[in-house]
């Protein structure tokens, strides 16, 4: 079974079948076995890890330009928190993309922020604020979970570091919206369900982190932690056949 793991930074799954696919700086800089030697100039402590840590079945390609991949070739395409860092033009593109190189009855799975979700924590925080004024300083953190990622200016990876480091790094990558850390758009079960039928998608349905019509799919570690534990809390999980 051939499984394309498309936009997944260093989030990569090394099981036969797979290819993880992406244009991150993670995944070029992992391809250049010539810069292997000085990657710790660059990379620390977790980050340097996890650049270790990446498996060989990498294909580094940006995907603004199609997958390549030929029609009716694959069996699996998964992609986790990509779809709203698209604009919404783009993002249908891009549906339509990875319906071209499914084989008729292959799965699309398809993992966002659920917008959903975010809104009725958001809600249920109100009402917890007006019945207990200690909560008022916690509840930006709500709204952020809603909207911080569409105003966010820099990348959260290099706001983390030190000064001279993390002016270097946003001189060369560039701040957010440049490396697509940014949210074009938020989905729901309503909204997502309805572009994939728009789009041609037979039998779309929700699923969980651990449930899937892919078989074997906890195996793959792509939703859960080394654990078996959710990856992604607070995500919509939704497949469609072709």
């Amino acid at each position: 079974m051939k499984i394309l793991n498309l936009g997944c930074g260093v989030k990569t799954s090394d099981k036969i079948g797979v290819i993880n696919i992406d244009w991150s700086i993670y995944l070029r800089l992992k391809n250049k076995k010539i810069l292997s030697p000085i990657l710790p100039l660059f990379f620390r402590g977790e980050r340097l890890n996890r650049l270790k840590s990446l498996p060989e079945n990498i294909m580094v390609h940006n995907l603004a330009k199609g997958i390549p991949f030929s029609s009716d070739s694959v069996d699996v395409v998964y992609h986790s928190h990509m779809l709203e860092h698209l604009d919404r033009d783009v993002a249908e593109k891009f549906l339509m993309e990875v319906k071209r190189v499914l084989k008729v009855g292959g799965i699309h799975r398809i993992v966002v922020p659920d917008f959903e979700e975010a809104c009725n924590a958001y809600i249920k925080h109100i009402a917890l604020c007006e019945e207990n004024p200690d909560e008022y300083n916690n509840h930006d953190s709500y709204i952020a979970s809603l909207i911080e990622q569409s105003v966010r200016k820099e990348s959260f990876g290099s706001s983390q570091q030190s000064p001279l480091r993390r002016f270097f790094e946003n001189l060369i990558l560039g701040d957010s919206r440049r490396r697509g850390e940014n949210h074009q758009w938020m989905y729901d079960k309503i909204n997502l369900k309805a572009k994939l039928i728009n789009c041609g998608y037979k039998e779309v349905y929700e699923q969980n982190y651990n449930s899937s019509e892919i078989s074997n799919w906890i195996d793959y570690g792509l939703d859960n932690d080394k654990d078996g534990n959710q990856y992604k809390p607070g995500s919509l999980y939704i497949e469609a056949r072709k």
